[in-house]
């Protein structure tokens, strides 16, 4: 059978739908760029101005086309752009890993404070853990991106949590992915124990790190004290004796 030739119509149809599949990709990478900027600055901040810095580090993606048309088909979402852009609210994905629990909830508080990011749907499996003992602060916000055509308002899924959620959720992916999500209950209750492991040792550091805190603002607070009885009992500070005149004023 022969193929039939391409007409300038369908030449140009597939250059459009090209072109719009294109843009699409780009304004969610675009929405992603911003973000990391601002989180990028975020840190730069805390380096320099404060003695610690809650964000340990980040990590992004933008769904490929083929894992999308998997998304849409499981979901039975209409085949079409908009219909993507408007059912599927985690093309983009950004992970922030900060050190604390206290510190992912200070995150959530700056993405929506200082940076104004609209936050549309906010799931806390930290106080809410899934069955499986996965924990995590999902948020979907709207990040607004300026193209050459106009403003887009894209929606960005953001995962927060800590250096030990982030550890067990790796290897737990893995090992279902090792097993094609055909895992042994066996294991299924020890990936439970280990995650309620890591839990614990989350709740053991930050209370670690709040008893250093308060030692060190005693310590800063003594050291203080001590320097201002240096200053007033040394002669190079002492307050210059009232003249004869003043005193008989």
């Amino acid at each position: 059978m022969n193929n039939l030739p391409v007409t300038q119509l369908q030449m140009e149809q597939f250059k459009k739908l090209k072109t719009e599949v294109t843009r699409f990709m780009m304004m969610y990478q675009f929405a992603l760029n911003e973000l990391e900027t601002k989180i990028e600055i975020l840190k730069e901040e805390f380096h320099f101005l404060h003695d610690y810095n809650p964000i340990e580090h980040t990590k992004s993606r933008v769904k490929s086309l083929e894992s999308m048309m998997s998304k849409i088909s499981r979901k039975g979402i209409p085949i079409s752009l908009d219909s993507i852009k408007n059912n599927i609210k985690d093309i983009a994905g950004l992970r922030i890993t900060c050190s604390f629990i206290p510190d992912i909830y200070r995150i959530r508080d700056m993405l929506q404070n200082q940076f104004e990011l609209t936050i549309l749907e906010e799931k806390d499996y930290i106080k809410n853990p899934k069955p499986n003992g996965y924990r995590s602060l999902h948020l979907i916000v709207e990040v607004p991106v300026i193209m050459s055509d106009g403003k887009e308002n894209v929606c960005v899924e953001i995962q927060v949590r800590t250096i030990a959620m982030d550890f067990w959720a790796s290897l737990e992916h893995k090992i279902f992915y090792k097993y094609a999500q055909s895992v042994p209950t066996s294991l299924l209750m020890e990936l439970k124990q280990a995650a309620d492991a890591a839990n614990r040792l989350d709740k053991q550091m930050e209370r670690l790190n709040r008893e250093i805190s308060v030692m060190k603002e005693n310590q800063d607070e003594n050291y203080g004290e001590e320097l201002t009885k240096l200053l007033m009992n040394s002669p190079q500070f002492a307050l210059p004796a009232a003249n004869e005149d003043n005193r008989n004023a």
